[in-house]
């Protein structure tokens, strides 16, 4: 399969990037990890107004993933699965501010609750607020979850099944982002980091590993679009993207040698929100039982 992206989804999403680029996500994102989240919600504030939050009901899947895909090369810290994804489809409407949710058993905690306009807690078709209870610890520390614990019954229009694989879409772009980023501050590092003499990157080994993830990542693409256009499975998008990504953690971590298991590497944002993202809107195994259960 090949997509290709029309211009002005190219041009969406190059403005998307600029946006970020010159944001500092990773000055954003640590202070959102402390619990300083006025960064991190006046970011929001701005690429809500370049309609990041009405993608899910103003617009197609393809400019979602286009978005998701950015907001993960970038790191950017926030329940963006939740509010922009998740949360409009299941309630027939843009929310705007940021919201979360727990969906039960895939979702059992709610990202980002102290700053959620909206909390909800979802189990099948029952939809319900909810008040965020305790903190809890996550491999990641820019997502800070919350128990929560549900309260009166919400009206939701939307199918929760819908919702739960729109958020699964988004996360998977999300992971595609992350990929692309590790890869290239990788290839980066191991060009002008010397050894022996010589660039590490010029080694035939190193080439051939970061050349694994490139293939990953490109097969995982077209995955992550095609579930956007109703080809594929959305579950087959996030075991690929989950996989790539994964791939390029675990390479860029090792490439990076001693420094890259330090939490003081910027690339440590991207290498925990990999390993977070991987097991939430559903783990590997829970996916790939999806997708045998769809063809046999």
């Amino acid at each position: 399969m090949r997509f290709v992206l029309d211009e002005d989804q190219r041009d969406f999403g190059s403005s998307l990037d600029r946006l970020l680029a010159a944001a500092d996500t990773v000055a954003v994102a640590r202070a959102w990890a402390d619990d300083d989240t006025e960064p991190g919600l006046a970011l929001w504030r701005r690429l809500a107004e370049q309609g990041v939050t009405t993608l899910a009901t103003d617009a197609t899947t393809v400019e979602l993933c286009v978005a998701f895909e950015v907001l993960g090369r970038h790191a950017v810290p926030g329940p963006w699965v939740e509010s922009a994804a998740y949360l409009p489809v299941l309630l027939g409407r843009e929310l705007g501010k940021p919201a979360t949710v727990a969906v039960s058993p895939h979702v059992p905690l709610a990202l980002d609750a102290d700053v959620a306009t909206t909390v909800l807690v979802v189990d099948g078709a029952d939809v319900r607020e909810a008040t965020p209870g305790e903190r809890r610890t996550s491999v990641d520390p820019v997502r800070r979850l919350y128990t929560v614990t549900a309260g009166e019954p919400v009206g939701a229009p939307g199918s929760p099944a819908a919702a739960f694989d729109l958020a699964v879409l988004a996360a998977s772009a999300q992971l595609l982002g992350l990929g692309e980023h590790l890869l290239g501050a990788t290839v980066a590092y191991v060009k002008q980091r010397r050894q022996f003499g010589r660039e590490i990157g010029s080694y035939q080994a190193l080439k051939h590993r970061l050349a694994d993830v490139r293939i990953a990542l490109d097969f995982a693409r077209p995955l992550v679009f095609g579930a956007a256009l109703g080809e594929v499975p959305a579950s087959a998008s996030k075991v690929a993207a989950g996989d790539a990504a994964h791939l390029a953690a675990r390479t860029a971590l090792q490439l990076h040698g001693a420094v890259g298991y330090t939490r003081e590497l910027d690339l440590s944002l991207w290498i925990l929100k990999v390993r977070a993202l991987q097991s939430t809107w559903g783990t590997a195994a829970h996916h790939r039982a999806r997708i045998l259960e769809a063809i046999c």
